[in-house]
């Protein structure tokens, strides 16, 4: 199957992460949660397109005696070789309570990143349909009630 045996080729995905480090860690110190994910990326050769503060709340169950969690969204490019690499620091990261990577379809990310970056741009087009279909709706319930007496 490879034409060439022996030579890899290097394939870059773009991934989307979600982390959940440990709410003290970062009420201690918001901007090294920053640098460590930065740092983790960056040491296996990925880019960073976008990292930002998800969401910080009580978790459902104790996970590592933690029953609150602060949720850090990234998405990255990186070689897709490196993903165990990154894998495994994450796994050394104490701070770090679990962390999910996402594989995005390239289609996508422009509108996902733009969504995380809080930039999101809906169509009139999208706007106008939407204002029609609910106005419609309600109007329609009217009309089957004066029908129905």
């Amino acid at each position: 199957m490879d034409q060439f045996p022996g030579v890899h080729t290097l394939v870059t995905g773009i991934y989307e992460c979600l982390f959940l480090f440990d709410s003290n860690h970062y009420a201690r110190d918001p901007g090294g949660v920053a640098a460590s994910v930065q740092s983790l990326i960056g040491d296996v050769g990925g880019e960073i397109l976008v990292t930002r503060l998800w969401a910080e709340q009580r978790l459902a169950y104790q996970i590592k005696g933690h029953q609150k969690g602060t949720y850090w969204l990234v998405y990255f490019k990186l070689d897709t070789s490196k993903l165990k690499e990154l894998n495994r620091a994450c796994q050394l990261t104490e701070s770090l309570l679990r962390f999910m990577f996402t594989r995005i379809d390239p289609r996508l990310i422009d509108a996902l990143v733009a969504h995380a970056q809080e930039k999101v741009v809906v169509p009139i087009d999208v706007l106008e349909r939407v204002a029609v279909g609910v106005g419609a709706g309600a109007d329609d319930e009217e009309e089957s009630e004066a029908e129905d007496e």
